[in-house]
């Protein structure tokens, strides 16, 4: 695992982009295709800004899958992903091949359907964050590390609820739905590489139990360690609780 601390959000955001673009282009030129997941919530805006404005992608040969979303949730929602993967992915780069989870009536043949296409090749990149609670994905704890299935129907807890409203995508806890469809936690780390975006303080403590803390479902995304291809880029802030060898120099430009 490479971990990079940056000054601030905003240059966290492009420099995390410089990478994800770098692959992107590196793996196009290889092998003429790309596939991708897409992460959504609020630590990913500033990160697919600048990465929708990156030079010499070809989107029309990159593959894009869905990492999570609600269940029951219609997309002209306010807090829909497949909403949120629109209008800032999808329409701004002109990806034409792209597996959504529309999860409104029957998660389950969703979850099945989109998986089996998943699972069809490896995936490049993975786009990832880092919940409050240290969920990965919606795989909240404590998460099933063993099995293999791409995509599950879980249960969100009250923290994660509760993030969902602090963000401003719903009014209160009651109206944010009880389950997601979710990338499992082992499909994400069949990932080639894997870049995880995580700016922000109230994601300190969980930055610090993910990284430096016992790998286990209790703190899901510290499975991330056990991945030779993960990226993860941290602003000052959601690194405050790390210790100097994790969180490394705080860099002050974006193409450190």
């Amino acid at each position: 695992m490479q971990t990079k601390t940056y000054i601030d959000r905003p240059t966290m955001s492009r420099a995390a982009a410089r990478q994800a673009a770098d692959v992107l282009r590196s793996t196009l030129a290889t092998r003429g295709r790309a596939r991708i997941v897409a992460a959504t919530g609020a630590s990913q805006f500033d990160f697919l800004e600048a990465l929708t404005g990156a030079d010499g992608i070809d989107w029309s040969r990159v593959e894009m899958f869905h990492l999570d979303e609600y269940v029951g949730l219609p997309i002209d929602h306010p807090a829909s992903f497949r909403k949120y993967l629109r209008e800032r992915l999808i329409d701004k780069t002109g990806i034409r091949d792209y597996h959504l989870l529309g999860a409104e009536r029957d998660p389950l043949d969703v979850a099945a359907r989109v998986g089996r296409e998943l699972a069809k090749a490896p995936i490049d990149v993975a786009f990832v964050g880092i919940g409050e609670n240290g969920h990965l994905a919606f795989n909240d704890p404590p998460a099933d590390f063993e099995t293999d299935t791409p995509y599950l129907i879980v249960d969100l807890d009250d923290a994660c609820r509760r993030q969902q409203v602090g963000e401003g995508w719903f009014p209160s806890i009651e109206a944010v739905p009880g389950q997601a469809v979710s990338m499992s936690i082992q499909q994400i780390l069949k990932s080639n590489a894997i870049i995880c975006i995580v700016p922000d303080a109230r994601k300190a403590a969980a930055v610090k139990a993910s990284l430096e803390g016992e790998i286990t479902p209790s703190v899901p995304a510290s499975i991330l360690r056990r991945h030779q291809g993960v990226s993860v880029y941290l602003d000052r802030d959601s690194a405050a609780q790390l210790g100097t060898a994790t969180r490394g120099p705080v860099r002050e430009r974006d193409d450190e």
